[in-house]
């Protein structure tokens, strides 16, 4: 079943009541809800005067709902996981851990051609074809290491929006904003599913960066990372504003985690899709299989 994603833009006081999350405002004429804590897959806490119960964390901890905080900026900081995210964690780290540097590199090269090849698709949708791109994602190999991600990269960013001189970066001209939220949510869909399927989030297959927390989550969200630039192109295309993150399109972004993909030839919730990726890792670690599972675009 897919999860749903709760995004708190006002202040509340949640806490929790029949194991279901029970939010109050502090408007007179806003009556109290109820959601089932099962139906959840994300919070987005928003505004800084929003309260929790430690009561209604551990709850939301043990159902593997994930719970992204922003910060006064109004953009994702940080992400509450649980410690234990499966019964057998202590196995399956330990097959994370042991994976050999071979292992790594194939499992890289699947992921540069999968993302390589959806952004392709992406591309080819708006019309936008590209013999080099096609070239690129059929002949990544292990490890990347004639870094056909960056190559394919340069292509993409040019060709996606109709915006002269367009470079994709953490800061810069919009829609670098959006692509920036909707990644912070991809990311946190991404580390909550590692977890679930007993795996550290923050060891990685090529991220090694020693201050980042997220390394496998970033390595394995790169080929849905075309999903969400999908969202923002559509929003580029169709409206005249979007230099402010404002409340109504960071709704349209976090719908990202309900989008219908691809995977292993049937549509799926994106969410559920990124579940299927990562219990695939896990088994490529354990020996059971050699293949991730990614979506296909298109």
């Amino acid at each position: 079943m897919i999860k749903r994603t709760l995004f708190f833009g006002n202040p509340a006081y949640l806490s929790t009541k029949n194991e279901q999350l029970h939010i109050s405002f502090p408007e007179a004429d806003k009556p109290d809800r109820t959601v089932p804590i099962e139906d959840l897959g994300m919070i987005v806490l928003e505004n800084q005067q929003i309260t929790l119960t430690n009561g209604l964390l551990a709850k939301l901890t043990v159902r593997k709902v994930a719970v992204v905080s922003c910060n006064a900026q109004h953009l994702p900081e940080g992400l509450l996981l649980p410690m234990q995210g499966h019964t057998e964690q202590t196995e399956r780290v330990r097959y994370q851990l042991e994976a050999s540097q071979p292992l790594k590199k194939n499992l890289w090269q699947q992921t540069v051609s999968a993302k390589i090849k959806n952004q392709y698709a992406l591309l080819l949708e708006k019309g936008k074809e590209s013999k080099r791109m096609e070239y690129l994602y059929k002949n990544v190999s292990s490890g990347d290491t004639g870094n056909h991600e960056a190559q394919a990269a340069a292509i993409y960013w040019q060709s996606l929006f109709d915006i002269p001189d367009f470079n994709r970066g953490h800061v810069g001209i919009p829609p670098n904003n959006l692509l920036n939220y909707g990644y912070a949510i991809l990311r946190a869909v991404i580390a909550r599913c590692l977890v679930s399927s007993g795996m550290l989030p923050g060891v990685g297959i090529w991220h090694r960066n020693k201050y980042n927390a997220y390394c496998l989550a970033d390595d394995i969200m790169e080929p849905y990372r075309p999903y969400v630039d999908l969202v923002v192109s559509y929003i580029v295309e169709n409206q005249d504003e979007y230099a402010e993150l404002n409340t109504d399109l960071k709704k349209e972004l976090l719908n990202i985690p309900a989008l219908d993909v691809k995977i292993d030839g049937q549509k799926s919730p994106l969410m559920v899709a990124a579940s299927r990726t990562t219990s695939s890792l896990f088994e490529c670690f354990a020996g059971i299989s050699r293949k991730i599972i990614y979506p296909e675009y298109g």
